[in-house]
């Protein structure tokens, strides 16, 4: 079926389930759903339920669209999302950002649990994403381009919206919230890096790498979104503090920041003036 044609299809039915109409499209990465806490919850809808909507299969990701109002604005909420290592495609890994535009999203803010490869971090502590370095293989524009929903080229000096980053620096600073601010890689995964790896990307410009937000991002840019991101440090990657690890540690990790996390967002999203 048509990609575009799927698109709207997904759309529609999410719209016949509700009339919700969100501002804020949120994404919530590895250990970081209790986001959802905080949400006065309008109506929930199940991946399964959405026609032509991937499932998540990470465990630690569980598979719902969340409506409702979080820090006085109307949110949409992705409670789980997709990677490319799961075997997905990149146009199915950025399907949903699609919908979320078409359901009407005027912001994106994006979160994900990353090792940190700049020796100034400290596990469990934030980053603010200013750039991005894009190594992963495959990229969502590739193919027919669909001008209904943006352009073939589109202009990527600025990924991240500089005033919802200046925002969260002074945010940070009132709540005493340990937040850097830096670039990430994206690498294609699902194998963490070896030591000669960290090296290189931390050589190449990289302060956090991860295994998602830089196809989000692209595919929010073609469609004008302006993007918000946010890693939780989770692990150490420069010399003399490479340790094995566990999904459960990383996870262990982004719930110690979480708190953090929800605050930081929620606190970028109630003094967003736009």
């Amino acid at each position: 079926m048509d990609y575009l044609l799927q698109i709207k299809e997904a759309t529609e039915f999410i719209r016949s389930q509700t009339d919700f109409q969100p501002d804020f499209g949120i994404v919530l990465g590895t250990g970081l759903g209790a986001l959802v806490k905080d949400i006065e919850v309008a109506k929930e809808i199940n991946y399964e339920e959405i026609p032509h909507f991937p499932l998540s299969t990470v465990e630690s990701h569980s598979g719902k669209l969340i409506f409702g109002q979080l820090g006085g604005k109307a949110v949409v909420v992705m409670k789980g999302r997709f990677h490319y290592y799961e075997g997905y495609n990149m146009k199915e890994v950025t399907f949903p950002i699609r919908v979320l535009k078409l359901l009407g999203i005027k912001k994106l803010i994006i979160s994900n649990a990353s090792g940190a490869l700049n020796p100034d971090y400290k596990k469990s502590e934030l980053m603010v994403i200013n750039d991005h370095i894009n190594l992963q293989t495959e990229n969502p524009l590739t193919g027919k381009n669909l001008n209904e929903l943006g352009v073939r080229f589109p202009d990527m000096s600025e990924p991240y919206e500089q005033s919802m980053i200046d925002a969260a620096i002074r945010i940070s600073k009132e709540e005493n919230i340990p937040l850097h601010q830096g670039v990430y890689v994206g690498v294609n995964g699902p194998n963490l890096e070896t030591k000669a790896e960290y090296n290189m990307l931390r050589i190449i410009g990289a302060d956090a790498v991860g295994m998602s937000t830089v196809p989000e991002n692209i595919v929010a840019r073609q469609m004008d979104i302006p993007v918000f991101a946010v890693s939780v440090l989770t692990d150490l990657c420069y010399p003399g503090h490479i340790q094995k690890i566990s999904v459960e540690e990383v996870i262990a990790a982004a719930n110690k920041a979480e708190p953090y996390m929800t605050k930081l967002i929620k606190k970028v999203i109630a003094k967003d003036k736009d």
